[in-house]
């Protein structure tokens, strides 16, 4: 069990991939909210958005440690303990745009949103 990113040898991270999810944009899709790899940067979506992207991003890479990329929220997740975990200081920007919304981005979000995320296996 690791208690801090430290412990596992993460000790510097990269700024984020983007603004928003990197698959969801490519399939110009939507999420819930936003997770950021402290290894790589790689910003994916939530485990309770539609395609998972950040616990994929895991599965695949072995990258476990994720800091919240939601503004106001300062919490690091290690995937592979599946708990919190101590991070360190990350650079700039430490969330997605105020102004996407959430869900977002605000345009691609369909109405009944609610309902797919409520329904998804």
């Amino acid at each position: 069990m690791v208690h801090d990113v430290r412990e596992a040898g993460v000790t510097d991270g990269p700024p984020p991939s983007g603004a928003g999810c990197t698959e969801c944009d490519a399939a110009g899709g939507w999420w819930f909210h936003l997770r950021r790899c402290v290894e790589c940067g790689h910003v994916g979506c939530c485990d309770d958005s539609l395609e998972r992207h950040a616990r994929r991003h895991y599965e695949a890479t072995g990258h476990r440690f994720i800091r919240s990329y939601e503004p106001g929220e300062h919490w690091f997740w290690d995937f592979a303990d599946d708990e919190a975990t101590v991070g360190i200081p990350l650079p700039a920007p430490e969330h997605h745009p105020v102004e996407q919304g959430v869900p977002g981005p605000t345009a691609r979000v369909p109405q009944d949103w609610r309902v797919l995320l409520a329904n998804r296996p």
